[in-house]
């Protein structure tokens, strides 16, 4: 069987644990930055098997300078859309904002 076999290739930035909504970039940054073993990655996911797991680190050793670069591209697409919501924050965030300083400003007078 082909380790490829337990995944999704969705698009070149997009590769998924086969019958999951989750991406090996969950995988591997749980393994590489976090440095969470295999069994507490499958654990806190409870719908892939640690079989799948073990699957993605390997996928990742096989083809680390390929998958660098994925998880390179995926970090700094998540720092850029942090940076944009940053600078134009949806209302939501802009009313409970403002809610924070009157209740602070409440509880200072």
């Amino acid at each position: 069987m082909s380790i490829e076999t337990y995944f999704d290739f969705l698009a070149p930035d997009d590769i998924r644990i086969k019958d999951s909504r989750i991406g090996i970039e969950t995988i591997l940054y749980d393994y590489l930055y976090r440095e969470q073993s295999a069994e507490a990655i499958a654990a806190r996911y409870p719908t892939i098997s640690l079989e799948s797991v073990y699957a993605a680190i390997l996928y990742y050793l096989q083809n680390r300078p390929q998958l660098d670069v994925y998880m390179a591209d995926w970090l700094a697409f998540g720092q850029a859309a942090r940076e944009a919501q940053r600078r134009n924050p949806p209302p939501v965030v802009l009313r409970l904002q403002a809610l924070k300083a009157e209740r602070s400003m409440a509880v200072s007078s």
